[in-house]
């Protein structure tokens, strides 16, 4: 149900969120305060799809949302973050546009509209603002203008033209620049989160459906979780790679992460990604 407003901005709790990721104001709408939330939010709430793991579905009413994200301490994936920090910066007053794209992950196979983000401001002297990529995103915004490149520590980021309103954001790797989503300014209506929402959570052909799915990001690390198999990235080369036994794959999720699971869930994901033995 839909409160005042497409997007429920007026139901959240902004002191609430703004406890969470740890600022303080005045919070003035303005380039700094967007840099400063945008960062903070990324290092602060971790990407997961536990609920999805777990057989259970994700809301997006914004209720819903703070609730988990905010309240419960939980992450969530891209639908989740985008949600809640575009309503944030809406109750801020910025600007915001709700934006949609196709991920790439170095191909140029043509994907669903399965990765959310925000414009902020208009295109050509806005920023993009992505929350919700997991441990491959940027960890501030982005201008949106055409090749410019953000330095990030050691991670580097650039948004490309690529034709006509569509975009490309990509990050750098020891061979090249690497092609994660294509984007463009066309606004989202909630109804069309909904569905990809749903794709996204349901479809068996949608890798968050099928499997575990974790990650955190630091200022000098990059986390990722597939059901055991966690990966470590200390600066753009070669991560590292190892599988998980109960107890280390219990410390990654609530310490390394810091996902606020509840008693029942972490056990129940212990079980579900323990490797089935086959007797020879």
């Amino acid at each position: 149900m839909v409160a005042d407003g497409e997007w429920q901005s007026d139901l959240l709790d902004l002191h609430a969120y703004l406890a969470r990721i740890g600022v303080t104001g005045p919070l003035p709408a303005d380039e700094r305060t967007l840099a400063l939330l945008h960062r903070a939010h990324v290092l602060s709430i971790p990407f997961e799809n536990v609920d999805i793991a777990l057989g259970r579905g994700v809301s997006l009413d914004l209720d819903a949302v703070q609730a988990k994200l905010v309240g419960r301490r939980r992450g969530g994936y891209c639908y989740e973050h985008t949600l809640l920090f575009g309503a944030a910066l809406e109750r801020l007053g910025f600007p915001v546009r709700r934006l949609s794209g196709r991920t790439r992950m170095g191909t140029d196979e043509v994907r669903a509209r399965t990765h959310v983000a925000l414009l902020v401001g208009e295109p050509g002297h806005g920023w993009l603002a992505d929350v919700g990529l997991g441990s491959a995103g940027p960890i501030g915004p982005l201008p949106w203008r055409d090749g410019q490149r953000c330095d990030e520590g050691r991670w580097s980021y650039r948004l490309d033209r690529d034709h006509d309103d569509l975009w490309v954001l990509r990050i750098r790797r020891p061979d090249g620049w690497f092609d994660l989503y294509s984007i463009d300014s066309t606004p989202q209506h909630h109804i069309d989160y909904e569905v990809g929402n749903h794709y996204v959570s349901t479809h068996p052909d949608s890798p968050f459906a099928r499997r575990l799915v974790a990650g955190s990001t630091r200022t000098d690390r990059r986390m990722r979780l597939a059901g055991r198999t966690c990966t470590v990235e200390w600066a753009p080369g070669e991560p590292s790679t190892r599988e998980l036994g109960d107890a280390e794959f219990e410390r990654v999720l609530t310490e390394d992460m810091g996902i606020g699971l509840d008693a029942d869930d972490l056990p129940a994901l212990t079980a579900m990604t323990r490797p089935i033995l086959v007797d020879r």
